[in-house]
């Protein structure tokens, strides 16, 4: 039996996943590591403990699996995060991670000239990307600047490590903020203007693509022969290889503390109007996605602050979907896709002294869900056809929500029988990069299963969509006022 390991670099810890030649999902270790956040608004972690981590898991989870069996490696990665080596390969300072805000004023200068970025990137400026973290460096530590020998993103310093082979992939580098997604490499306009020298920059590879070999005195340390290292990709195009959202039209709904709406296509788009990224995907074509920064979050927030309660005890009358009265924008944090307003928050809208707390704890899961469906509706505007839905995450297991959700949405939801995510998904990609096409469709249909189907109903679809058109008044009417 052959095995591939799929190695999932969070934010606070990392994950590696042992897959059996039959799809089997035989183990997995989770390591920890620190996040430190110096001051308010920064997010940092050191690189090393990145790399020690994902060590200490691998002797932990190939601990007794036979040397020769053991085929490849390849990685789920937190993505933008920056960090910079000198010309002797030390880590000049500690990352800059996805969830760092301080590069603000560097977001909101590239930003003055969005269309340069739409037509060199296909995206406009995040804090969270990589190349406004990289002009804070510069304008803020030249001395540390002036030392960058390679600049790299977390996932591919833990395969640098392992590897020896300076490489990213397509689907990492897209949120870099210099990567013409488009063509599927560096932007060549994005480096010149902003003096990034493309000699720092790794080469860029298909996320089934090999980047080398594991290190010998690696292998021998973890009781390996010759390994593969394919490179991988970042932690959301990894997840949807996970989940099976690998072709044209697919459409991948994590329902986390965040949300994050992922859907799949052949050819290149962009939305030019709202904070949609287009990003090239794992599967060596592109992908769509929009985030919104309060989904599950919002639940929690209003059983355990306000009600003080669960779902199960506040809300039974299935009779009320689609005729509440009572409206919820769920914006607890600003907003992220597709409305781009740090500064928005949320709000319930039209009680009276009829209103319980049933219909603002059913508010709540419709307002998450209207807000999905304001990003799908810009997804389908760009030509994409979304005609069903796999969705994951923590909010899965509230059954009346996916109810809500699909005829909000208006497609069926599948839910996945797997609910490993990222880290499958690099398991997977470890085996397509060394299996033929023949052999990984075999794999495929061993792992992609659905445990569960959730279907729209006509008549509650018709009551939804009325509902669903007033929400939509509601942020245009708000916006501004804080």
């Amino acid at each position: 039996m052959n095995y591939y390991v799929g190695i999932d670099l969070g934010t606070s810890s990392v994950k590696a996943l042992l897959l059996s030649g039959d799809g089997e999902s035989v183990a997995s270790v989770t390591k920890e590591y620190p996040l430190y956040f110096p001051h308010n608004g920064w997010s940092e972690q050191n690189p090393g403990d990145w790399y020690n981590q994902t060590v200490a898991s691998l002797k932990e989870l190939l601990s007794g699996i036979d040397a020769e069996s053991v085929r490849s490696f390849s990685f789920s990665g937190q993505m933008h995060g920056l960090v910079m080596l000198d010309s002797e390969d030390n880590v000049i300072r500690p990352a800059l991670l996805w969830n760092d805000s301080r590069s603000q004023m560097q977001t909101d200068f590239l930003n003055e000239d969005k269309d340069f970025l739409l037509d060199n990137t296909a995206n406009i400026a995040f804090a969270g990307f990589t190349l406004p973290k990289l002009l804070w460096v510069k304008e803020n530590e030249p001395d540390n600047y002036a030392k960058i020998s390679k600049i790299m993103l977390p996932k591919d310093y833990v395969a640098y490590r392992l590897s020896g082979s300076f490489c990213t992939d397509v689907s990492d580098a897209s949120g870099t903020l210099y990567f013409d997604v488009e063509n599927r490499c560096w932007s060549k306009n994005i480096l010149e203007k902003f003096g990034i020298e493309e000699a720092w920059l790794p080469k860029v590879l298909e996320s089934d693509e090999c980047a080398g070999t594991l290190k010998a005195d690696l292998a021998e340390a973890l009781g390996l022969s010759e390994v593969k290292i394919i490179i991988g990709a970042g932690d959301n195009a990894a997840a949807a290889i996970g989940t099976g959202t690998v072709k044209d039209g697919d459409c991948n709904i994590s329902l986390g503390t965040s949300g994050t709406i992922f859907t799949v296509s052949d050819k290149f788009s962009l939305d030019r109007e709202s904070a949609i990224h287009s990003f090239c995907s794992a599967g060596r074509n592109y992908h769509q996605m929009a985030c919104m920064l309060s989904a599950a979050v919002c639940c929690n927030w209003w059983v355990e602050k306000i009600l003080r309660d669960g779902y199960d005890e506040v809300l039974s009358k299935e009779d009320r979907l689609g005729e509440n009265e009572v409206m919820f924008l769920p914006y607890l944090m600003g907003e992220r896709s597709p409305v781009n307003d740090t500064q928005v928050r949320g709000m319930f809208y039209g009680m009276s002294l009829d209103t319980d707390k049933d219909d603002m704890s059913l508010a709540v899961l419709e307002g998450v869900a209207f807000a999905l469906r304001h990003s799908i509706d810009i997804i389908r505007n760009m030509g994409i056809n979304i005609k069903r839905s796999n969705i994951c995450g923590g909010g899965t297991k509230n059954k009346l929500w996916l109810k809500i959700i699909s005829n909000v949405l208006g497609i069926e939801l599948l839910i996945p029988e797997s609910r490993e995510g990222a880290s499958l998904g690099a398991a997977l990609l470890a085996a397509k990069g060394i299996m033929t096409a023949h052999e990984y469709e075999a794999l495929e249909s061993k792992v992609y299963k659905t445990a569960e189907t959730v279907k729209p109903e006509d008549g509650l679809t018709a009551k939804y969509e009325e509902r669903y058109l007033k929400w939509r008044k509601l942020y245009p009417a708000v916006r501004g006022i804080n």
